[in-house]
């Protein structure tokens, strides 16, 4: 046995990108019992990005050489013991692109246009009155408003175009984007996060969680946001205060918020943002932490995942996109 995978093989048969035949996968769930013993003989051990972290003594004494994890984020792997263990980490970064582009313009559409909320009206038999209220509040498309990214690397780039192709002027905040020649061929204005908040009409976050980034849009930055203002939030959970949140779509200063990811997942029945009511309930989308999941896009993780296991168990090279 060489290679320990940390998530099912239906996964892979799902997107057609099972592993190579040159390497042999055992396949189990992080709680079994046998995965301590089984990370001592295996080469590489394989995770999926989303999911609790692993504790550091699954890899006391292991013969892990790589962990590589099936998308972008690393958050679930502690930097220090792996580096006291002298294992490389990897990601795949890219993978998600456009599938997150793809949520954030579709989310920002639907709640800027009120179309889920419509469609809530409708089946409880208001047409006429809710129809009418729509086209009393001189609802706007997205043509011509102003989004803000918060975070240009790889995803925020395939964000920021995607909003430009539906006719979106683009503002950015980002002390070091991942692409300046491309922001500036966008026509994207490097703003502070204040600025942006000030000025944007759709905020959408595309920042890894760190400690500069935890709370990093809080009750002060919230209240800074434009009225009617939209948020997307599909980033990692932490980086929005759930509960500042709620009292701002609650009150109406927030026009919006579709919601992708969340502090404790999934989310405990008491989250302040699924106790809202009435019409601050209809102003918010949640979905279970699949922005960036499509078929496409799990087929293209999956594939680079398994060109990168086999690239250092195999042909004994240094692994691509090593983070740690």
């Amino acid at each position: 046995m060489e290679i320990l995978c940390l998530r099912p093989r239906a996964d892979f048969e799902r997107a057609e990108a099972l592993p190579p035949a040159s390497l042999d996968v055992v396949y189990r769930a992080p709680g079994d019992a046998d995965v301590p013993a089984l990370m001592k003989r295996a080469k590489a051990l394989v995770i999926p990005a989303v999911g609790p972290k692993l504790p550091p003594a699954l890899f006391e004494g292991s013969s892990v050489q790589l962990v590589q994890v099936t998308g972008a984020g690393m958050d679930r792997l502690d930097a220090a013991t792996l580096k006291q263990w002298g294992i490389a980490a990897a990601n795949v970064p890219g993978g998600s692109n456009k599938a997150v582009a793809e949520y954030a313009v579709t989310t920002a559409a639907v709640l800027a246009r009120r179309l889920s909320w419509a469609d809530d009206e409708i089946r409880r038999g208001n047409y006429a009155a809710f129809r009418a209220r729509m086209l009393a509040d001189n609802l706007a498309g997205l043509d011509g408003l102003l989004a803000g990214i918060v975070g240009l690397g790889t995803i925020g780039m395939a964000v920021a175009e995607a909003f430009q192709k539906m006719g979106c002027r683009i503002c950015y905040f980002d002390p070091a984007p991942r692409d300046p020649a491309g922001a500036d061929a966008l026509g994207a204005i490097s703003l502070s996060l204040d600025e942006l908040l000030r000025s944007a009409d759709v905020v959408t976050l595309h920042v890894p969680l760190l400690p500069q980034t935890q709370g990093l849009i809080g009750d002060r930055e919230l209240a800074m946001m434009k009225d009617g203002a939209v948020l997307i939030h599909a980033s990692r959970g932490g980086i929005v205060d759930e509960r500042a949140l709620a009292r701002h779509l609650e009150s109406g200063h927030v026009g919006g918020a579709a919601i992708d990811v969340y502090t404790t997942e999934p989310p405990a029945e008491d989250h302040p943002l699924l106790a809202l009511k009435s019409e601050a309930a209809r102003r918010i989308l949640f979905t279970p932490h699949i922005a960036g999941v499509t078929r496409q896009s799990a087929a293209f993780l999956f594939r680079a995942a398994w060109k990168n296991v086999e690239r250092v168990a195999v042909a004994g090279e240094p692994p691509l996109h090593r983070v740690y």
